[in-house]
């Protein structure tokens, strides 16, 4: 990948808090008093996609914490001994225990990709620690047993590197080709950001985690029921396998990325609180990289909720 701006690099020194189960590495801006908002990234991505977000929501007076998800940059396990688990209730829960070791009672959740997931599962298990949340791609908790009915073979194509992780030649070709295989994902999932080298260098960093292979090979694992999770996230994930309606304010972003689904329509029915929907066409996957902008407006609004 080449072309696009030499990033900019936003944030102060990254801290480290024990939280749950990990030592977590974030960096937070603004006041400290002020409307806490928790920015959480996806796969293959970091925190260097708020890197532009964040000091447009500080400067309006949020408190804003962007935490390095557990498998990604600084943040580890504090137990050779813990699971490595990627498991979606796993990783929300990790938001919880942050926000208990931050002293924050209450956030707005904003992400994308597994950060989108972790706010639409918060809303619905933690509703009096999410004061709204900022979902791109709105409504995308897993169901497992929904999750084992084909999609169309368009959709399905659209998911080769699941299939590929669920094999012992994915675990060690992902492990061998970290980098290129996550650059590749970036190029396919944003076609039309020109995002330089440098750019995806800066985050590419975070992949070295130990943790990292592990983690996302779970995950992808876990989703197709070829892994098991963990017996303290039964009870939440049965919940979660309701499909219930989110109750808090909620403003889901549409991109390209969505294809047919970018208007929102297909998960409107979902969300039961005050609602919008933003669509951004020529936008890829990574939205808060891609259009800074538009995603703070978005965590600026629903604050108003």
């Amino acid at each position: 990948m080449t072309g696009g701006a030499e990033p900019t690099n936003s944030f102060g020194p990254v801290k480290q808090i024990d939280a749950g189960l990990l030592n977590v590495g974030y960096v937070e801006a603004g006041p400290a008093d002020g409307p806490a908002v928790i920015l959480v990234h996806g796969w293959p991505y970091d925190i260097h996609s708020f890197a532009e977000v964040t000091p447009i929501l500080a400067s309006k007076g949020f408190h804003v914490v962007v935490p390095y998800v557990r498998g990604f940059g600084s943040t580890r396990f504090l137990s050779d001994q813990t699971m490595r688990n990627g498991q979606q209730a796993a990783l929300a829960a990790d938001t919880i225990a942050l926000m208990d070791s931050l002293e924050i009672d209450t956030a707005i959740v904003a992400g994308f990709d597994w950060g989108a997931r972790t706010a639409d599962i918060m809303a619905i298990l933690w509703p009096e620690r999410t004061r709204a949340i900022v979902p791109v791609s709105g409504y995308i908790i897993v169901n497992l047993e929904a999750n084992q009915r084909p999609l169309p073979p368009r959709a399905e194509l659209g998911w080769w590197y699941q299939y590929y992780f669920a094999t012992e030649r994915g675990r060690v070709g992902y492990r061998e080709n970290t980098r290129a295989f996550n650059k590749l994902i970036w190029k396919i999932a944003s076609p039309k950001w020109n995002v330089s080298d440098a750019t995806f260098d800066r985050t590419a960093t975070a992949f070295d985690n130990p943790d990292h292979v592990d983690i996302v090979i779970h995950n992808y694992r876990w989703r197709l029921s070829l892994a098991d999770g963990e017996r303290e996230y039964e009870q939440l994930e049965e919940t979660l396998s309701e499909q219930p309606a989110i109750a808090i304010p909620a403003i889901t972003i549409g991109s390209d990325f969505d294809g047919a689904a970018a208007d929102g329509a297909p998960y409107r029915a979902r969300f039961a609180g005050k609602y919008a929907h933003k669509t951004l066409p020529g936008i890829g996957h990574n939205v808060p990289q891609e259009a800074p902008e538009a995603f703070a407006d978005a965590v600026i609004e629903v604050a108003t909720y």
